[in-house]
């Protein structure tokens, strides 16, 4: 018994053959062009975090030398990470202990509360939805952080 091809079998050839050509009528930009601009945005973006790193593995005297420090951390950044973990002047665990619950509280309570926002926004008709509608928006474009005041 012999199988033959439907008359779409062709179109989706020709198109998956074109796929990669262009899009709309315009070249597509290189594969290796896309990925040095996002390894180029997540250097940018990790930089800070082993900048802090660095400079956790210094004394305050070397931080206050050089305005650049080395490159690699020193072999006592262990041993600094240790002091700050069981120091008694700082309760580390229970800091992290507390964000812990901040965060998962803090990500719990907007995962629902947004949820039922968006289904009263999407299947409930009432008056002064439209600029209910703006003002959550208009809310959610605020930063939490210019909501906080320092003491």
């Amino acid at each position: 018994m012999a199988q033959t091809a439907g008359p779409g079998a062709a179109r989706a050839a020709s198109r998956r053959r074109s796929a990669g050509k262009n899009v709309g009528g315009t070249q597509r930009r290189p594969r290796w062009v896309t990925y040095t601009i996002l390894g180029i945005v997540l250097l940018i973006s990790v930089f800070p975090l082993y900048f802090t790193l660095i400079l956790g593995s210094s004394t305050p005297e070397e931080i206050s030398r050089s305005a650049l420090p080395q490159l690699l951390p020193d072999a006592s950044l262990f041993d600094r990470f240790a002091e700050v973990m069981s120091s008694d002047a700082i309760n580390f665990w229970k800091a992290a202990w507390n964000s812990v619950v901040v965060a998962v509280l803090t990500s719990l309570s907007v995962v629902l509360f947004s949820t039922l926002a968006g289904f009263s926004f999407a299947k409930l008709r009432f008056r002064g939805r439209g600029p209910l509608l703006v003002f959550v928006i208009a809310t959610m474009a605020v930063p939490t952080q210019l909501g906080v005041i320092p003491m």
